[in-house]
């Protein structure tokens, strides 16, 4: 079994299929060594999760459970663009996330976390990245979170 493979069986992760765009968009494009993963929500077993707003209907926690499930779903487009070999990622470069929450939530980047530390337990040094965290006023199909990527991959 491969190393990220082992780790994500570890932290208890099965990467889904992954769901489907929602829009006129590919789920990821490979240019080079990069890999970048569109947006990706709180799909789980072909279901949003995590429907409302950081400051009204979540809180810090389950915010960045929101922000690890769009990591999942992140890692499950990555796994596609690297014909499954998630060994291939040789850095997280850049991720972004977008948080729908209210005007008074100030707290997008601890919300972000959720996400940035599951790509640390998955690639461990590798996995450290620049990002951005902000608030957003609505997110598509009022989702809590969106989370996206840019990584490199060995060709």
């Amino acid at each position: 079994m491969s190393g990220t493979k082992e780790r994500l069986k570890a932290l208890n992760i099965e990467l889904p299929a992954g769901p489907a765009p929602i829009a006129n968009y590919v789920p990821y494009v490979v240019t080079g060594n990069l890999v970048f993963v569109s947006g990706q929500g709180t799909f789980k077993d072909g279901r949003l999760q995590y429907i409302g707003k950081l400051g009204r209907e979540f809180g810090i926690e389950q915010g960045q459970e929101a922000a690890k499930l769009c990591a999942v779903n992140v890692l499950s487009q990555l796994a596609k663009a690297c014909d499954g070999d998630l060994d291939r990622v040789t850095r997280v470069v850049k991720i972004g996330g977008w948080v729908n929450s209210t005007p008074e939530f100030t707290a997008q980047p601890k919300v972000m976390n959720g996400a940035s530390d599951l790509f640390v337990a998955v690639f461990g040094d590798a996995g450290r990245h620049a990002r951005f965290a902000v608030g957003a006023p609505s997110l598509p199909d009022d989702i809590a979170v969106e989370v996206d990527g840019v990584f490199e991959i060995r060709i």
